[in-house]
Formats: structure tokens, sequence, C-alpha cells
């Protein structure tokens, strides 16, 4: 990267507000988010959050793109890869003792892969693909979900697609995202978020530097109508879900590394985007 168009890009990065929204789009990398999701999730007012955008995107860190009449804010990859290569390569001079905690290839473990679903209320979208990846994965995972703000039950609507479709769930709860934050939690190899406001909440970096992705879906819960056009929701969220789940399940886990395991995750659901 060219010195001048990495200073502005750093520049553009040293104010916290443009960094708070920087770091928000990373955790929907690659896609996109709305302004409005971004203004509620860091509490900023929409002419704040209209400078910062434009600051950004005029570094050429955040793209935007229309989609009907909704504009969406997505990071480009490819800018940051190259000011984080200027980083560490230029002005890092590639010294190994600086790049090695950072380019070391950790291995994927030999047994099980646990992986981990979050969504914000853990009762349907997120206890979906535990069930599907539970009773699709062939053994190679270990299926996890958790919510940011959990209720107390599954939904109705929910357990009956499962049901409907030969799935147990006697042993799906609810659960707290903290469950699997504890020191004697397991370790996650994978973790996904399926709902747009748990990837924009802010967590602790997870042990482990686990892939992650982002499958957002719409909340089916606030699906509105008769019993039978609400249960025709949930079906389809399900069916979204299921194309995800057997598209990972069936990945090489074992055979690729993971820059290239990140990159297929990705894959699989920039894919699912056209079909949803």
């Amino acid at each position: 990267m060219e010195q001048n168009r990495a200073a502005h890009a750093f520049a553009t990065l040293g104010h916290p507000g443009r960094l708070a929204v920087f770091a928000l789009l990373m955790r929907f990398a690659p896609r996109g988010a709305r302004p409005t999701e971004i203004a509620q999730a860091l509490g900023l007012k929409p002419n704040t959050l209209s400078h910062h955008l434009s600051d950004l995107t005029a570094s050429g860190l955040v793209d935007v793109q229309r989609q009907g009449r909704s504009l969406f804010y997505s990071v480009d990859l490819d800018v940051t890869e190259a000011l984080l290569g200027y980083l560490a390569l230029d002005l890092g001079r590639a010294r190994p003792g600086l790049l090695a905690p950072l380019i070391k290839d950790k291995p994927m473990s030999d047994s099980a892969y646990h992986v981990l679903f979050i969504c914000s209320g853990n009762s349907a979208r997120s206890i979906f693909a535990e069930a599907l990846l539970r009773d699709l994965g062939a053994g190679k995972f270990v299926a996890h979900s958790a919510g940011t703000r959990p209720g107390s039950q599954l939904n109705p609507f929910a357990l009956e697609v499962l049901d409907r479709n030969g799935h147990d769930t006697g042993a799906l709860r609810s659960k707290h995202l903290s469950e699997f934050q504890a020191p004697d939690a397991p370790m996650m190899d994978f973790v996904f978020t399926v709902c747009d406001t748990a990837a924009a909440e802010e967590c602790p970096p997870w042990p482990g530097q686990p892939i992650t992705g982002h499958w957002g879906l719409p909340d089916p819960v606030k699906a509105e109508g008769t019993d039978a056009e609400k249960g025709l929701v949930f079906a389809r969220t399900y069916g979204a879900l299921r194309r995800r789940i057997e598209a990972f399940a069936a990945l090489p886990v074992a055979s690729l590394d993971r820059i290239s395991l990140q990159d297929r995750v990705d894959q699989i659901d920039a894919s699912e985007l056209t079909k949803d």
C-alpha cells in the first residue's frame, strides 16, 4: 500500500467513533449493514454516523452499495488486507518476533469440532442450527447454541418445525452466551452469528481464535399473521439454515488451512444470499 494512502487510512481509524463503526462492520464481514442498524448498535446520532461512514468510505476502507431502497456499508477486505500488510511488512519490517504470533497457523483439532451458533433470543434460529448440525454433521461436530438475551422457553413454532423434520428436541434448551465464555467451557473451533442483532454486539475475543461467520436471517419470531402463515415463515428459516449447514458439514475441514477455511465459510453465506 502506498504511504499516503496508508496514512489516510490510519488517520481515519484514529478516531474512536470511526474505529467503532469499522469494528462493527468487521463483525458483519463480508456482508454489509444498514446505517440504521449501525446507529442503533453503537448508540450514534444519524448525522454523526453519516460523517463517520463518509470518512471511512473516502479512505477506501468501506464500500457502500444500494440494494432496493437501502444502503449497505461493508468493509473492503482487500484494502484492509493491504493496510495490515503495510503495517506488518513495511513498518514492521517483517520482523519474526512481531509477526510469529500473528501468522502462526493454529491446526484444527483432530477430534470433533465444537461449533457455536449465536442469536439474540436462542429460541428459533440458533436452535435450528444446533439441531441441524447435530443431526447432519456425521459425528464431525459438537453443536452448541446460545443467546445474548435468551428467553426461558423455546419457540413452539420452532419446535414444531424440528419435530416435523425428524429432529429430537428433548435436549434442546435456551442458554445464555456466558455459559460458553466460562473458564470450563469447551474451546470453540467455529462461531457463527445467525441474527444481525447478535453480530452487532461486541463480544470479547474467543479463546483459540475460532473461524467465524455471520449467517444473518430475519427473526421468524416477529412474523405476523395466522398460525399457518407464521409456521411457513419458520419453515423457510429452517430451510435457509439447512442449506447452509449442509454446505458447512460437507467442508473438508481437516485438509484446509485456516485462511482457506475462513474463505469457504464466507462463500457459503454469499452463495445462499441469492436464494433466501
